[in-house]
């Protein structure tokens, strides 16, 4: 008797060459992206705020461009040229209910974002005023795409429960490396651009978005993207918040959150938390206070002390209006165990806190600590799970809208979080999402004159997609 052939050592199948029958996708979960992309009434906002004569298309419309893209950021593309896969997939689009732009026609939309006029306007006046760093004036439909992306975000609030009153906008900015030879050269060494993104904290969405060239540094003009942020705000919330690094320690738009009839923004007051610029005066306030001043509330597992004091410490640009009360400044001093020393020699790390809350010192120092998982997890899941590092262009308003659009579509994924049924899936990555939800076998079927997708997955999973479904209505009628 012949010895059977250990499983390892063989392949049970052979691959048949005929194609299989029927209308078919491995990515049918994706119908659950344009199924919540369509109930934000997102076609809508884009038809409102993109329809703009530079962007007219016989084949696509603008809502079906930024539709496609999100889908296929969100089934996993890793570059603007994995499009075309979506194209021959003829089971998304019967789930789509239309085939999806090319490649060369996503570029030419993207294209349409850039403005090159603009873009030698603000280098010019740079060269005036003898800067290097500039930011180009966003054209109307870059504009547009920004209220679509705040649109989005609000809608994103509304997908858990209760409904969100509370908003704490999160800001940072992020390098982004890239080869373009167009792209500036950052502090890091590398070529790339420096976008600067604002999120509302509680609801996990992308608010603003203000794309700049690497080498613009992250206390440049700051105002502008906070500004964008707190624009798209609904009027139902009833607490603004704000919480940046060092990089948000800047006069102007301190004196603006500082200002409860500030122009361009909410009345009322904004509570706020900013890292403070180390300068020699903060520096020395610092060192001045003796240990006993010193508050100890925490040890890392390094074995680092974690202390706090209340600092006197007055900068010598103001910015508080008249009458108000001024800004307080929470020390943080890092300890290192006896005889260790941090990479500068010192035994000592200073931190500060400016802020306007009058929270207790600990409370305030977890309170603003907190954006490091907000904020920076959404500058990773950009960069790493979508493909916001990936530039398509030469052209900056073209990378501008790619880097926007892939903010949108990490709202689209933090509505999934908020709505989904299963407690596992409420802090999942977007690669997980894409697995388990997106990734999906599935196929198009007639039954009893209704069109059906048929998904292979197990009851549960598809229990699941159905619930979210329901969590996002939309009419449901057949195409063609």
């Amino acid at each position: 008797m012949k010895k059977p052939i250990a499983i390892l050592e063989k392949t049970p199948f052979a691959i048949d060459p005929v194609p299989m029958e029927g209308c078919h996708s491995a990515r049918a979960g994706a119908g659950l992206t344009t199924r919540i992309f369509r109930s934000f009434k997102l076609p809508a906002s884009c038809e409102a705020n993109l329809l703009h004569h530079r962007c007219t298309s016989k084949d696509f419309s603008v809502a079906e461009h930024v539709e496609s893209l999100c889908t296929a950021l969100l089934l996993g593309i890793e570059r603007l040229e994995d499009v075309d896969e979506m194209r021959d997939d003829d089971g998304l689009t019967r789930i789509a209910g239309y085939q999806a732009p090319s490649a060369r026609a996503s570029r030419d939309f993207l294209e349409k974002f850039h403005d090159p006029d603009l873009v030698e306007a603000a280098r010019q006046s740079a060269l005036e005023q003898q800067l290097l760093a500039y930011i180009p004036e966003s054209n109307d439909m870059l504009a547009g795409l920004g209220r679509v992306l705040g649109s989005s975000a609000r809608q994103c609030a509304k997908a858990g429960t209760p409904p969100l009153t509370r908003a704490t906008v999160d800001a940072d900015a992020t390098v982004v490396e890239s080869g373009k030879s167009s792209a500036a050269f950052a502090y890091t060494g590398v070529r790339g651009y420096q976008p600067a993104v604002a999120m509302w904290a509680e609801a996990d969405a992308v608010l603003a978005v203000e794309f700049r060239d690497g080498n613009v540094p992250a206390r440049y003009q700051p105002l502008n993207v906070v500004k964008s942020a707190f624009s798209q705000l609904p009027g139902n919330v009833d607490f603004l918040a704000f919480r940046g690094d060092s990089a948000f320690y800047e006069r102007e738009l301190i004196g603006w959150l500082c200002d409860q009839t500030r122009p361009d923004g909410p009345e009322g007051r904004i509570e706020f938390a900013i890292s403070a610029v180390m300068g020699k005066e903060l520096h020395a306030c610092c060192k001045r206070l003796g240990d006993s001043q010193w508050t100890t509330f925490a040890t890392e597992k390094n074995g680092v002390l974690r202390q706090w004091a209340e600092l006197a410490y007055v900068p010598s640009q103001t910015y508080e209006q008249k009458d108000s009360r001024p800004l307080r400044y929470v020390g943080l001093r890092l300890v290192k165990p006896q005889g260790e020393l941090f990479d500068d020699g010192a035994q000592f790390k200073h931190i500060a806190i400016c802020t306007n809350r009058t929270l207790p010192a600990v409370e305030l120092i977890d309170w603003h600590r907190a954006k490091a998982g907000t904020i920076e997890h959404v500058h990773d899941e950009l960069k790493n799970a979508l493909a916001a590092a990936a530039m398509p262009s030469q052209l900056f308003g073209a990378n501008a809208a790619w880097f926007t659009i892939n903010c949108l579509a990490y709202n689209i994924a933090s509505s999934i979080r908020a709505a989904v049924t299963d407690d596992n899936l409420r802090t999942a990555r977007i690669k997980r999402l894409r697995l388990y939800l997106l990734n999906i076998a599935g196929r198009i079927v007639r039954d009893r004159r209704k069109i059906r997708l048929r998904l292979a997955a197990t009851a549960e999973r598809i229990a699941l997609l159905i619930a979210l479904f329901e969590k996002f209505p939309l009419r449901t009628v057949a195409t063609g």
